[in-house]
């Protein structure tokens, strides 16, 4: 293996944190180098289609990271975002995913994605980038996914957004959470339990 293909290689993993095939070509690194980086343990597949260097640090966030490579329109939403703000006690069975009504339904083994669609404002109000293992994730703030659980009752339950808005009220502000309840179109769904936490 070119030795300078091979830094390049574990230079561009090590920037990304969790690289691609895409990756290597948007560089110019033919796609042999990294088979063979895998053959040599230089790099670890974590997924179909995603490697990392394999003494890197797997985050609490590894699934959102994978799925943010693999989705980069997705905003994550609802239950995932929930777990990810720590403002929930519920432990999502999948990765819950936002994406625009006329996208393409991504493909995941694991975690399995749940997605939901969205469009409009409902879409891109509120979603927040954070880098994990320097990879941009997108997920919706606190205000935002509150609201969302309003709208979704009926997939993740009426318990799961009150607990939402009982554990959130203190980390989202109170005209935030009014705005995207508008956003939402469940404001008046939500009226009278903001009203009782006022």
């Amino acid at each position: 293996m070119a030795k300078n293909r091979t830094d390049q290689l574990l230079t561009l993993v090590r920037e990304l944190g969790v690289m691609r095939h895409r990756d290597l070509d948007e560089h110019g690194i033919p796609r042999t180098y990294l088979k063979l980086a895998v053959d040599r343990k230089l790099v670890e597949r974590t997924g179909r289609g995603m490697y990392r260097l394999p003494d890197a640090e797997a985050s609490e966030h590894q699934a959102l990271v994978e799925s943010a490579k693999r989705v980069p329109h997705g905003v994550v939403c609802l239950l995932s975002a929930l777990q990810f703000h720590g403002v929930t006690t519920q432990l999502p069975a999948g990765l819950w995913l936002a994406i625009g009504e006329k996208a393409w339904r991504p493909k995941q083994e694991y975690p399995p994605l749940r997605v939901v669609y969205f469009s409009g404002k409902a879409l891109t109000q509120g979603a927040e980038t954070h880098i994990i293992q320097n990879v941009p994730v997108r997920v919706f703030s606190v205000a935002k996914t509150i609201a969302d659980c309003f709208k979704y009752r009926n997939k993740v339950g009426l318990d799961v957004a009150l607990e939402a808005l009982r554990d959130g009220w203190r980390k989202a502000a109170a005209d935030d959470l009014w705005r995207f309840a508008k956003v939402c179109r469940v404001a008046k769904v939500m009226r009278p339990y903001l009203e009782m936490l006022s």
